[in-house]
């Protein structure tokens, strides 16, 4: 089987929809999505990707963002398991990567625990992408050899990272989801030392129309002088001074 043949009568592919523009597609992903049944798809699915559906396909928003009310991730696994055992052919839309913070592997679970068929297609993540976008390296030769990529969601209380090991081990940091807890995120990360001057990068919706870039610093970020809409992608880091802005 090649990544790109059409889907089979109850088969589910599990599509990255890369960051959002349509144009970073992999071939793979543009071809299901114009040849299948039905595509339940995530909140950060671009309408420019979604347009690309066969005419006839149903759509289902099956939308999960953080801090609103959203489909729960046992239900989207039981909707994907009901629509293929009807013979539908499906596409499982999911911005990014299926299984960059995208739950992909629990649905990967959900539909081989109930014997379904189901394929594979990786995204463009938006934690390379964006960065990218920004004209932001997120690895340079004179600045790091190792690199994390990391959710916003744990800089609270019940945090599980040891932010002391991490920013010993990695030079630059990519925040997935880091919008609403960045001064959090930030204030722990002063609390290990690193410099008030640390650059950082807020990436929104990346490739998209609504797309900016605020460049700012650690202790900026962290009094509440900046902020971040989400969707974004916060890069930290002096990968960041590497910055050429060149879609400007």
């Amino acid at each position: 089987m090649k990544l790109d043949d059409p889907l089979l009568t109850a088969e589910v592919a599990l599509v990255g929809a890369g960051p959002g523009d349509a144009s970073l597609l992999t071939l793979a992903a543009a071809k299901l999505i114009g040849d299948c049944d039905v595509i339940v798809y995530d909140a950060l699915v671009s309408d420019d990707v979604l347009n690309m559906a066969a005419v006839g396909a149903e759509l289902i928003l099956a939308g999960k963002r953080g801090g609103r009310p959203s489909t729960s991730q046992e239900d989207i696994c039981e909707r994907l398991i009901e629509l293929a055992s009807e013979g539908k052919r499906v596409v499982r839309l999911k911005g990014g990567d299926p299984f960059v913070y995208g739950r992909g592997g629990e649905e990967m679970h959900a539909l081989a625990a109930a014997g379904i068929r189901f394929r594979i297609i990786p995204g463009i993540t938006s934690g390379v992408a964006a960065p990218a976008m920004a004209g932001i390296p997120v690895t340079d030769r004179s600045v790091n050899a190792t690199l994390a990529f990391l959710t916003g969601h744990e800089a609270s209380e019940k945090s599980r990272m040891d932010w002391q090991a991490l920013v010993e081990a990695f030079p630059v940091l990519v925040f997935y989801m880091g919008a609403k807890n960045l001064p959090n995120i930030a204030r722990c990360l002063l609390e290990t030392g690193l410099a008030d001057q640390t650059p950082l990068a807020i990436i929104h919706a990346a490739t998209t129309a609504d797309e900016h870039t605020i460049i700012a610093t650690l202790s900026e970020a962290a009094s509440g002088q900046v902020t971040a809409q989400s969707p974004s992608i916060v890069v930290i880091g002096d990968v960041v001074n590497k910055r050429i802005s060149w879609r400007d």
